[in-house]
Order: C-alpha cells, then sequence, then structure tokens
C-alpha cells in the first residue's frame, strides 16, 4: 500500500519531463540511473536537518554520517562514487572549529571512498540543513530494488539499529541513564564500499536501509512482488542495552524509520556458496536474516513467537511528536497477535 510520501512523489514526478536516458523506473532503484554517451552514471541527492536526530555534539561524527548516507544510495546500486557536492546551512551558533570538525568528517569518507568535491552552496540560518549530492560510475548492470524471487535468501551487511540508537540517544537526552550512555557510545555509520563490490557480482536486488530494516524490505517486496520471512535478527549491541534500558520490546530497532545504511539484498540459492565463499576470503561479514516469500507474507519470527507485519502501517512522519509515533510502535509489538488470539 502506498503511503503519502510516496503519493506526493508521484504527483511531483507526473508533471516533470523525463529523459529518454533515464534507465530506472519510479522507486525502482536507490540512485537515478542515466545512460550518458555510452556509459551509466548514477546521482543520488540526500538532505538532513534536525528532523533526521542525528546528535550533534561531536561534529566530526556528524559529518561522517552524512556524508556516509548520501554515498550509500550509490553503493546500493552498484556504483562508485567520483564526485561529490553539498548545500551546507549552518545554524548560526555554530563556530568556525565546529564547522571545520563537520568538514573533516566529510572530506574522511570522500578519501575512503575515492570521491572528489566539487563545490555546492553555503548559508547560515537558525536551524541547521546538509543536503549531499553525489554522482557515481556504474560498470555493468545495476542493482535495482525490484529483482527478488521467492525462495531467495535476504542479507544484510551490518547489525541492525545504529541509526535507531542515535535517534532514542537524541531523543531521550534528559533522562539520566540515556545521558549516561550517550557519553559513551561514538555511534557512526560504516561504508560498506567493500562489501558492495562482492554484493553486485551476485545479486541484482538491493536497497540501503536509510529508512530501517523494515521499510527496505517493504520497498524490495513491493517492487519485486514478493513477500518475506525474517528471524534470528542481528541487532547492534548498544541498541539491546538502550531498550533493555528503556523497557522497550528490541524489534523497535527492526522497524525504526531511522536507519543505519547497512545494504540489504537476496541472493538466489545458486549463488550462496560462491558469494560467502568470497566474502570469507576477503574477511568481509554478511548476515541472513531470512528469505523472500510468496506475496502477502509478511513475518517476523523472534523466540519462536511470529510477528505478522501484514497489517502494520505506522509511519513516523504521521505523528507531530517522535515520542508518539515511538509509543505506539511499542503497543503495536507488546500485543497478542491474530494467532496468540485464536489460542487463548
Amino acid at each position: 500500500m502506498m503511503n503519502r510520501e510516496q503519493e506526493i512523489i508521484e504527483v511531483i514526478n507526473r508533471h516533470m519531463p523525463r529523459s529518454t536516458s533515464q534507465v530506472n523506473n519510479l522507486f525502482e532503484s536507490d540512485s537515478e540511473i542515466v545512460a550518458f554517451h555510452g556509459k551509466s552514471l548514477l546521482y543520488n541527492i540526500d538532505e538532513f536537518s534536525e528532523e533526521d536526530l542525528l546528535r550533534e555534539d561531536d561534529p566530526y561524527m556528524l559529518g561522517w554520517n552524512m556524508a556516509t548516507g548520501s554515498i550509500s544510495d550509490i553503493l546500493a546500486s552498484g556504483g562508485s562514487p567520483k564526485f561529490y557536492a553539498h548545500s551546507m546551512v549552518i545554524r548560526d551558533s555554530w563556530t568556525k572549529d565546529y564547522v571545520e570538525k563537520l568538514s573533516l568528517g566529510v572530506a574522511q569518507v570522500l578519501k575512503k571512498v575515492g570521491a572528489t568535491f566539487i563545490g555546492g552552496d553555503f548559508g547560515i540560518s537558525k536551524t541547521w540543513r546538509y543536503t549531499g549530492s553525489v554522482i557515481g560510475d556504474l560498470e555493468g548492470q545495476a542493482m535495482l530494488r525490484s529483482g527478488a524471487k521467492v525462495g531467495d535468501g535476504i542479507f544484510l551487511t551490518g547489525p541492525i539499529g545504529r541509526g535507531n540508537v542515535e535517534a532514542t540517544l537524541k531523543l531521550y537526552e534528559q533522562n539520566l541513564l540515556v545521558k549516561h550512555l550517550a557519553g559513551r557510545w561514538k555511534n557512526s555509520f560504516q561504508l560498506r564500499s567493500k562489501e558492495a563490490e562482492v554484493i553486485k557480482r551476485y545479486s541484482r536486488c538491493c536497497i540501503d536501509t536509510s529508512d530501517g530494516v523494515f521499510n527496505a524490505l517493504g520497498s524490495i517486496s513491493e517492487m519485486s512482488g514478493t513477500g518475506f520471512v525474517i528471524g534470528s535478527l542481528p541487532y547492534v549491541k548498544s541498541g539491546l542495552l538502550l531498550a533493555k534500558t528503556l523497557n522497550l520490546p528490541k524489534e523497535m530497532l527492526f522497524l525504526g524509520e531511522c536507519g543505519e545504511y547497512e545494504l540489504l539484498f537476496t541472493l538466489g540459492k545458486e549463488a550462496e556458496d560462491d558469494f560467502l565463499e568470497e566474502a570469507l576470503k576477503k574477511k568481509l561479514t554478511f548476515y541472513k536474516i531470512g528469505e523472500v516469500k510468496d506475496p502477502g507474507i509478511k513475518s517476523l519470527w523472534e523466540k519462536a513467537r511470529e510477528i505478522d507485519l501484514r497489517t502494520y502501517t505506522l509511519r513516523a512522519r504521521d505523528w507531530k511528536d517522535p515520542r508518539d509515533y515511538l509509543r505506539n510502535v511499542a503497543n503495536f509489538l507488546t500485543r497478542p497477535n491474530e494467532a496468540e488470539r485464536n489460542k487463548s
């Protein structure tokens, strides 16, 4: 079912002239794919603001996380980031030293992936905004959000929940226990460029978890006409500790919409052994979290309990206060599901 954000994007695109050089359909790819002089180019643009609930106490980490998020879509499409530009609107209270450290965080990400900075725009306001714009090269076939087939394994490049941990530390910063934990954790998003190089050789279906793992699964399912069953999820340790501290279900790390920019992808059974063998040789870690199923099946298994996600429709942007959204997510996870009600 299409949410309000998707509906508005469709309205906008309906009136825009479309290039015959654009390869991907709307919502089909993390990056826009354009045929250009016999080559394929990838383009992506991402905006960050206070709404994304990234902590601001460490400007270097803030810069690193925003640049990683901007580049992640290029990696999810199977490309290599080449050119990076940004629009930076800083808060009027930020010092020159703060901006320098933030810029160093962005620059370190670009150096890690071999991309160069080509300029952008700058402004000063009462609130900050940051927009990263990336152009990448694509050799061979792009990875799309579509293409998953029933029976494929579902894999993830890293633990679940890092982004939602970051948001929770921001939302509950007045809680003394949370404040204590926040001071200990440097919550950096992971660059997955090495993993993406291996994934693109074995999979044609990939998405980053910028909006959370559940939404990433939903996008692949919608674009591919499939469902999923997942379980034994690899939650980040800090997330498990934070959930216990706040007495919240750990599955909120999976359903929450502040993603960690990991890569989620599918693999046919015939490719799994070769893929895992290459991953082992390159000392890369991947997590198998489930299997692609027929459409209409959306299940999460936790300790022999099935959580049926077919009726889950909560969206963070439907609430003015994120805490109200989180309370509703927690209520969904703690109420008995239909199978449990039938047993009682």
